[in-house]
């Protein structure tokens, strides 16, 4: 029988296991979670999830994890107002990750977050069976909520989908993030099985990563107090946040988290005029972010913010020497938005190939952007 949730935090200190964001039903089996509102590990109502949330970069060494730069991707983050934070998922290099490090990554990242923000970890798998052990690991490791995505390469009918998410919802422990990436995964989340999966009370939001208006329309329908809608397609997320969506989980956050966490709140305020401003402003990047397959490019922003290695792990290559020059470029004209003139400066180095802009010249160390964005939440 699967973990019955305690009702508090408190009453989650005297088990073994950390407070839930469900408890299930008695007289039930223990397999059918009654949606209402409990706390999460890190003490957080995880049915609103919304705003910025980046879909963390996963900086290497030769010889495994760089722990030391991302430490300093998750400060940057934090500082600049980022409003959750995945770890391990698909710009995280999931693929590529041993089972230690991916709990070496989690467990850091809880604990240097300490409960500023949601840390949701990334545990989908194309096994129904994996994909639930991988989510009982990730909440060993401290996480708040799974981000799943639906079983790419296998091609599951939406029975077969329906089925899968309810028994890593029931069986998992802890509450979960539908993910739908089509263009990745060759499998499509309808709408129609979406509506269903909502009334799950352990599945609390979806990252709907197809921007065509007509799925995000049909999405947002289902929007409500107990399920939440996140986009997962950067060049969209504004429009999306425009129509109802609460959040974006994005890529381009991981080079410009404070941009983005000014667009989440003019979009979500129904500020139209400021909300297009920095959206136009980020376009460059959104571009540069799918030149080549995700993550290559970010991780090469991030490089030369002085955020780790540029390096992802095979099959995936270091960003082409035909875009790191504009890449320089976009993220030269971004830290226009804080402190151009120290950006400018930097930019002149020359040499393309190492990084010449740091997260200082950029404006974006904890320094620099404390006074914008305090709350990190």
């Amino acid at each position: 029988m699967p973990y019955r949730w305690p009702a508090s935090a408190a009453a989650a200190a005297r088990q073994d296991r950390p407070a839930g964001c469900l408890r299930l039903a008695d007289g039930l089996g223990g397999r059918i979670p009654l949606p209402f509102y409990v706390l999460s590990p890190a003490g957080f109502a995880l049915k609103r999830l919304g705003g910025s949330i980046t879909a963390l970069a996963t900086p290497f060494r030769a010889n495994g994890l760089d722990l030391d730069a991302f430490a300093r991707l998750l400060d940057q983050q934090l500082a600049a107002g980022t409003q959750g934070l995945v770890v391990a998922g698909s710009t995280g290099e999931a693929h590529a990750l041993e089972q230690d490090e991916f709990e070496a990554l989690l467990t850091f990242a809880v604990e240097r977050v300490a409960g500023r923000v949601p840390v949701i970890a990334g545990t989908g798998t194309a096994n129904t069976r994996k994909t639930i052990a991988a989510t009982r690991r990730a909440q060993a490791c401290g996480a708040d909520a799974a981000l799943v995505v639906t079983p790419y390469y296998v091609r599951p009918t939406q029975e077969g989908l329906l089925r899968h998410f309810s028994e890593v919802a029931e069986q998992g422990g802890l509450p979960v993030v539908l993910y739908n990436v089509p263009s990745r995964t060759g499998c499509d989340l309808l709408p129609s099985t979406t509506a269903k999966l909502a009334q799950h009370g352990g599945i609390i939001a979806i990252k709907e990563a197809r921007g065509d208006a007509e799925r995000v329309a049909e999405v947002i329908a289902l929007k409500s107090t107990q399920f939440c809608i996140l986009s997962g397609d950067d060049p969209t997320c504004m429009r999306a946040m425009l129509a109802g969506a609460d959040g974006v989980i994005s890529v381009a956050s991981n080079a410009a988290p404070g941009p983005m966490r000014d667009l989440c709140d003019a979009a979500r305020a129904g500020n139209i005029d400021a909300a297009s401003r920095i959206d136009k402003a980020l376009t460059a990047l959104y571009e540069l972010t799918g030149v080549e397959p995700n993550p290559i490019p970010v991780k090469w922003c991030l490089h030369l913010l002085g955020l780790g290695g540029p390096e992802p792990r095979l099959p995936l290559l270091t960003l082409s020497s035909a875009h790191r020059e504009r890449a320089a470029r976009v993220m030269a004209n971004l830290s226009c938005l804080s402190r151009p003139s120290v950006a400018s400066e930097a930019l002149g180095h020359g040499d393309l190939s190492r990084p010449s802009l740091d997260s200082e010249a950029l404006g974006l160390l904890p320094g620099a952007v404390q006074a914008r964005h305090s709350d990190a939440a």
